[in-house]
């Protein structure tokens, strides 16, 4: 919608006062009407459906690399790798029906897709720790490379 310009007697233009109410009125994205789109992971072999957005557990970054060295001595330095930590190469989610291992009552093993048997991830009872190096505890990870993120 253009606006309407007209002069007052002063020469300023100004908008008419009906584009100036149709600029006041919240539009439907400034309201928050509008439905986040939803995330479906699916298995990227055989694009069966395997969590969706709801069902994955946020973690915080941990402090990447330093994480995963232990010094020798309490006198030993950690040296000082990346400055930021690096991407998540995992999702976590929670414990789901599809994963059939858990039933079984095994504190760790692997997650298998149910449809084509492709290994998926891992998981841990007693936790996992990330690639970014939080420690999520339990822990059911599915690896990005291995499941596809489809945004509805």
């Amino acid at each position: 919608m253009v606006p309407e310009r007209t002069s007052n007697a002063t020469g300023e233009s100004q908008e008419s006062t009906e584009s100036v109410a149709a600029m006041e009125t919240p539009n439907s994205s400034d309201l928050g009407t509008d439905p986040k789109p939803e995330v479906i992971y699916r298995c990227k072999k055989c694009r069966r459906i395997l969590a969706s957005q709801e069902h994955v557990v946020a973690h915080e970054s941990g402090e990447g690399e330093r994480c995963f060295i232990r010094p020798v001595k309490k006198t030993d330095i950690v040296r000082e790798t990346d400055k930021e930590p690096p991407q998540c190469s995992s999702i976590f989610v929670e414990p789901l029906k599809w994963m059939d291992t858990l039933e079984e009552g095994y504190v760790g093993g692997k997650l298998d897709c149910v449809g084509c048997k492709a290994r998926l991830g891992f998981f841990h009872w007693a936790g996992i720790r990330c690639n970014c190096g939080a420690l999520v505890v339990p822990a059911f990870q599915l690896h990005k490379n291995r499941i596809d993120e489809c945004h509805l």
